[in-house]
């Protein structure tokens, strides 16, 4: 039978068994978790611990086989065992480069959104951070919404006002939070229950106590940030599908930082930046890299103040690759 998986522990897939999926080229009608009811196969709604069948061990895909998020046929031995016979293609991905980046690491598989989690202090909003980890969305084709969590903490209004601000103008749905104040969990929430989402962002930014009081029978743990370093421990340890009451589903994602894109052609990258999009054509070369070309419109943006220059500087570190 078919299933969704949860997550990977050590080799063993935790798969949720007759879990639909509302991507379209398979036919299957969007929806919650199902309960078993009559017309479901026996044991729908229930969770097992399979094995990656040998064979598919030496199929080519992006990076990781099995991730959080893949739809799946599983069957049963006579044993008893549980394994993963089929891996279904993937209406989406969240890749991004893993270590070294000389590979691609799947982060959660058929996705409608990415959440992007950062803090106002402790540990520091960093605005080029934010920058990637938008970028990562965009060049995934993912709709990306972009949370600042522990709003409360903020020393300066101003400049956590002024950070909702260029992200909004931008066109992104921003939304300050505080699981203190309870400052935006509503909205948080709603976004949540729809469809598929990921949760993503640098340690210690707040991503499982955000869950934990929108649902807190999920009951995750919650690290601490280091007094020295501002700077969170994993509390996260692997990708994990979390089905949420009321309806939709979201992987909880640990901790990182080094946002390196993958696959993505520098000639594609102004795409990953939304404000420059409206520009491009006003370029004078046709396929501008709005780097060093003469007469270009997204440079005269930047000088004018029409475009944050620290949005185009990021833009520039990852066009160098840094």
């Amino acid at each position: 039978m078919e299933g969704v998986v949860l997550e990977s522990i050590g080799g063993v897939y935790r798969v949720l068994l007759g879990s639909d999926d509302p991507g379209e080229e398979r036919g299957e009608r969007p929806g919650e978790v199902p309960g078993e009811e009559p017309g479901e196969e026996p044991g729908a709604g229930r969770m097992v611990d399979a094995f990656l069948r040998g064979r598919l061990k030496q199929e080519r895909r992006t990076g990781d086989r099995v991730v959080a998020g893949d739809r799946v046929r599983v069957g049963q031995g006579e044993d008893g065992t549980w394994t993963v016979e089929e891996v279904f293609q993937r209406r989406s991905e969240l890749v991004r480069a893993g270590p070294g980046g000389h590979r691609p690491k799947v982060v959660a598989a058929n996705l409608d959104r990415v959440v992007v989690v950062v803090s106002a202090d402790h540990p520091p909003l960093r605005r080029e951070q934010v920058d990637r980890f938008l970028a990562l969305a965009e060049t995934c084709g993912l709709e990306g919404v972009l949370v600042v969590n522990k709003a409360d903490l903020a020393g300066d209004a101003g400049a956590l006002a002024e950070v909702v601000e260029l992200y909004r103008g931008i066109g992104y749905t921003v939304l300050p939070t505080s699981v203190m104040t309870g400052e935006g969990l509503e909205p948080f929430g709603r976004i949540l229950h729809q469809g598929i989402n990921a949760l993503v962002g640098p340690s210690g930014v707040g991503k499982s106590s955000l869950l934990n009081a929108l649902a807190p029978g999920l009951s995750l743990r919650v690290g601490e940030v280091t007094a020295r370093l501002k700077s969170g421990r994993h509390t996260t340890v692997g990708a994990r599908l979390l089905l949420l009451p009321g309806g939709g589903k979201v992987v909880d994602t640990p901790g990182f930082s080094d946002v390196g894109l993958w696959g993505v052609d520098p000639a594609a990258l102004p795409e990953a930046f939304r404000e420059f999009q409206s520009l491009a054509e006003a370029c004078r070369f046709r396929g501008c890299s709005h780097v060093h070309e003469p007469q270009c419109a997204v440079q005269a943006a930047v000088e004018e103040g029409k475009i944050d220059r620290g949005r185009y500087q990021s833009y520039l570190d990852l066009q160098a690759g840094d």
